[in-house]
């Protein structure tokens, strides 16, 4: 069987170069060319190029009559000229014998030159008498060869007949052929229509096809009648017509009008994994909140996808266990590089992914109950505060700069489905504006970004209930693994990206995992996207955890809080003492910052006045360095040991 498909093949190469060479060679000696691209120009609605075709095609219809004029003339030419050339011929080789015989004294010479010429042409006709019967056995077999050759550079052939690597699309270069055969048996009647009266001149609708990345990108433009979304809706099939897998075509929407961009990658290609993070093989990185761009991963071109957050409230969604944790997080321990960014942190999860930022955060809260959810709300208000603190700030001096607090919750849909409702019959869950932390994030969403006080919200699987409409889309950067149907991409993304193209649930669960679709201005993507597909880097605990000991040499002791106290009776020297860490001195408005993380209730309103009176009362003098109050640790540990050994001795 497989001689004698190999057999068939190559005699239907033969067949098929035979039909090629007589195509071309029809359309250098009429003016089919010049029809098709005026028919094809005339289906896309491109009345202009259809004018400028149809110009061409009457320029070479003049110029072929005029040739065929002349060749009514020729003859007599070509005779006269025939006449003229031998007689200039012979007396020029009587002229020369002449010379020949005056220079020899020999008058036979006279006749050599002649004699000569007379046999050159018997030789050449002993040459062409010993060689023309191999010419004509062996003729039409190398003119047999080109066309065998020729065919199988096109494959010339039914698919039937093709080599099985062929057959599969296994290694198969994509070309505007087989674009243009992919488009017209997607089964959409007008295309197929418009291509069918465009000849072999389909191709003209596509742009260059042009490598990028792992895979190549065309533009194709549609003809009248067809719109975009027939193409998009179709994208399996068109997939599986350029013998590609589904997820290895992607259909975005540019500028142009009834236009749509493919990009088709190699086959297997994206199941290759992409190299490690940039934060993970240089240690020398660094991060710049305001300026700068996290290296997140690659884009399907291979080109580096780097994030800028500068100002921008986050969302990341999609499926369970597909590495939302892990694109999250890579962007934190990036901007962790900063010293000047401040962390609040709430891990809904509650099973060590975050463990790493204890010494970064001002605030790590890990764990999946209802009093965690209650924490992370309360850290929430808190930042809501802050972001009010400074307004007002900003208010009274507008030139106020503040460092930037990343308020982060990871598996926030933990807080929105919470049940557990506060003293005052308020709902810590829900999406309603009874429910506190909804309303924090609200508020976060509004105002936030004006002074640096940013929401990063991670979820999972989104729908009404769990991520409510006025959060997602209070989100600059909306970023989104694979999700289960286009509802949940248009509540991740929104319908501008899913109408333009983005697709994260046409991504594979298990076999995507760090696939994002992103939709941002903070991000790099060609011109006329509303979105760009990226393949994240990923990092692992053991590399998080060295990236996170850099980030903690940068900084100065951070004392992390792990809950949020309210509502109790406090000791202020140790809760000062608590809030320093292990720095060897903290200024004053730093301190008063972390007792009010610590206890809102018991320390929120205090000032610096307040403070004071409790240090002086143990004998602490805090104390001006570089223009700023300070107070040394050493100084309050001092006057801690000082009135425990004074307690003992009024006991005893």
């Amino acid at each position: 069987m497989t001689a004698a498909r190999a057999a068939a093949r190559h005699g239907l190469y033969v067949a098929g170069g035979a039909r090629i060479v007589a195509r071309r060679t029809w359309d250098g000696r009429t003016a089919a060319r010049y029809e098709r691209m005026l028919r094809t120009a005339e289906a896309a609605g491109n009345y202009e190029a259809a004018t400028e075709w149809e110009e061409r095609g009457q320029r070479y219809r003049e110029a072929r009559h005029r040739r065929r004029m002349d060749l009514l003339h020729s003859p007599v030419e070509a005779a006269k000229g025939a006449l003229v050339g031998t007689g200039m011929g012979i007396g020029s080789l009587v002229a020369l014998g002449i010379v020949l015989a005056i220079a020899n004294k020999d008058v036979t010479d006279m006749v050599t030159p002649i004699k000569a010429v007379i046999d050159f042409i018997a030789l050449m006709i002993t040459i062409v008498q010993v060689v023309w019967p191999y010419a004509i056995t062996l003729g039409p077999l190398f003119a047999l060869l080109g066309l065998w050759a020729v065919g199988r550079h096109q494959q010339a052939a039914p698919q039937w007949a093709l080599p099985t690597n062929v057959c599969s699309g296994e290694g198969e270069p994509i070309t505007p052929s087989i674009v243009v055969k992919a488009l017209r048996d997607l089964g959409v009647p007008a295309l197929r229509n418009a291509i069918k009266e465009m000849g072999d001149s389909g191709a003209s609708m596509l742009g260059p096809i042009t490598i990028a990345g792992c895979g190549v990108e065309v533009d194709v433009t549609l003809p009248s009648g067809v719109s975009t979304n027939e193409v998009q809706q179709r994208r399996r099939k068109l997939a599986e017509n350029l013998t590609r897998h589904e997820h290895e075509v992607f259909i975005t929407i540019p500028t142009a009008a009834r236009t749509v961009r493919l990009w088709i990658a190699d086959s297997g290609a994206l199941d290759e994994p992409i190299g490690p993070s940039p934060l993970v093989t240089d240690e020398t990185l660094t991060a710049n909140y305001k300026t700068g761009k996290a290296p997140w991963g690659q884009d399907l071109r291979g080109d580096a996808a780097e994030l800028s957050v500068y100002q921008r409230h986050l969302l990341i969604t999609g499926r369970s266990n597909q590495g939302k944790t892990a694109s999250l997080r890579a962007l934190a321990l990036w901007l962790a590089l900063d010293r000047s960014v401040q962390f609040w942190l709430g891990d809904l999860k509650g099973v060590g992914d975050w463990a790493m930022f204890d010494g970064i955060a001002d605030v790590l809260i890990q764990g999946p109950s209802d009093d965690h959810v209650i924490q992370v709300t309360e850290m929430a208000e808190d930042a809501v505060e802050e972001m009010n603190r400074r307004i007002e700030a900003r208010r009274a001096d507008p030139g106020a700069v503040f460092p930037p607090l990343i308020v982060i919750v990871d598996e926030a849909q933990v807080a929105f489905m919470c049940p557990a409702v506060d003293d005052k019959k308020r709902p810590y869950g829900g999406s309603k504006a009874t429910s506190r932390f909804f309303m924090a994030v609200r508020k976060i969403n509004n105002q936030g970004r004006a002074v640096d006080v940013l929401m990063w919200l991670g979820t999972q699987d989104p729908t009404d209930q769990n991520l409510p409409k006025l959060v997602r889309e209070g989100a600059h950067t909306r970023a989104s693994l694979v999700v289960g149907t286009e509802s949940q991409s248009r509540m991740a993304l929104g319908d501008k990206a899913v109408d333009d193209g983005a697709a994260p649930h046409l991504l594979r669960q298990g076999l995507d995992k760090g696939t994002l679709v992103v939709a941002s201005d903070g991000i790099d993507m060609p011109k006329g996207q509303s979105s760009i597909t990226v393949r994240t880097h990923f990092i692992d605990d053991d590399p998080a955890e060295a990236i996170a000991d850099r980030a903690k040499a940068l900084r100065s002791g951070v004392t992390t809080l792990h809950a949020i106290e309210r509502g109790e009776e406090r000791d202020p020297l140790v809760d000062i003492f608590h809030v320093m860490g292990d720095a060897e001195r903290s200024h004053t408005q730093d301190v008063l910052k972390r007792l009010a993380i610590l206890n809102e209730d018991a320390y929120g309103t205090w000032s610096f006045v307040d403070l004071k009176r409790v240090l002086e009362a143990a004998g602490v003098e805090p104390y001006k360095s570089h223009g700023r109050m300070v107070v040394r640790r050493d100084d309050v540990a001092r006057a801690l040991a000082e009135r425990d050994e004074d307690g003992s001795a009024s006991a005893s």
